[in-house]
């Protein structure tokens, strides 16, 4: 058996594919595949690298006609994957940017519905020359650009993401020095990560105070300047939503790789469950909304249904770790 073929056997007995073993070797994905193709054979340094991450000698790897595996010490090779100073580091700084565009992403999904219930209250209430269904359709195509810029920024981000998803549903080892940086990182983000709750925190409470002045205004135009409220008060939930997940983002990114608070090795062997619950979550809200916006041709006021969900998923989520806590003699 040729070093080709027995890269490819010991990759996938790890269970890794040729993008998670070149981020274990800190190559590229090609020049794994080039190596399993027996286009090029690794240097002596990698195949240094191939022998510890898979566990066998440099015999074994280089020499054809040994076609039995030798291990270096265990008898067999950990399956637990290391996570070097420098994937941690990589890993960290592109949470820190993905930060900011899920922040954004989330912010233009709860903006796109401002302009749906603004410009169909301003055409329906003469302050624009426009007829109502025109007004619906600029809005929603409004809502809908909106809309496929924030997924587009979700698809790019879980894309970055892909190599280090392991860190968030497989137990892992760390390299020598990786648990001291990350808890230094964490504790000098501290400050700022407790500034930042404290603010959009506020701001979600401060929130309804403009809907409800516009609620008891008694102005001529009391009717306009009830949706104009209700945009500020969307406006400063969705600032102070962007704040929480600016924070929890990194804050996550951290836990992640010290194996701390949901990210625990406990708290992952339940992640496939409470993923399959939040799915059929979102998939009874997504019904709701179709189901109240067509029916009864509700558009106009059927988007109440997101907000209020994503306020209840908190509460839901904590509600069924709690339930699937073991009970406790």
């Amino acid at each position: 058996m040729i070093l080709a073929d027995k890269i490819i056997a010991l990759r996938k007995k790890m269970g890794w594919s040729q993008e998670e073993l070149a981020h274990q070797l800190n190559v590229s994905r090609q020049a794994v595949s080039k190596w399993e193709s027996a286009q090029s054979i690794p240097d002596l340094d990698r195949v240094l690298q191939l022998s510890q991450l898979f566990g066998v000698t440099t015999d074994y790897l280089l020499k054809d006609e040994q076609e039995t595996e030798t291990y270096t010490a265990d008898d067999a090779p950990s399956a637990l994957r290391k996570v070097t100073l420098a994937q941690a580091n990589e890993y960290l700084a592109l949470r820190k940017s993905a930060a900011l565009r899920i922040a954004i992403a989330t912010f233009l999904c709860m903006m796109a519905v401002i302009p749906l219930f603004l410009i169909s209250g301003a055409a329906e209430f003469g302050y624009l020359s426009l007829k109502p269904e025109t007004a619906i359709l600029v809005s929603l195509v409004l809502l809908f650009v909106m809309v496929a810029v924030a997924v587009g920024m979700f698809i790019y981000t879980g894309h970055q993401a892909e190599p280090f998803a392991f860190l968030e549903k497989e137990p892992f080892e760390t390299e020598y020095g990786v648990r001291g940086m990350v808890q230094e990182k964490k504790k000098a983000f501290r400050n700022t990560g407790l500034k930042g709750n404290i603010f959009a925190v506020s701001l979600l409470i401060l929130s309804p105070i403009p809907l409800l002045c516009g609620a008891f205004s008694e102005a001529e135009n009391s009717n306009m300047l009830t949706l104009l409220f209700l945009g500020i008060t969307i406006l400063l939930a969705a600032i102070a939503v962007f704040m929480l997940i600016w924070v929890g983002v990194q804050n996550a990114a951290m836990e992640k790789l010290l194996e701390e608070g949901d990210y625990s090795r406990k708290n992952k062997e339940n992640g496939d469950k409470m993923g399959a619950i939040s799915t059929c979550y979102w998939l009874i809200a997504t019904a709701v909304f179709l189901t109240w916006s067509f029916l009864g041709n509700a558009w106009d006021i059927s988007w109440v249904v997101w907000p209020v969900a994503g306020v209840l998923y908190a509460g839901f989520r904590i509600i069924v770790s709690a339930m699937s806590k073991p009970n406790r003699e």
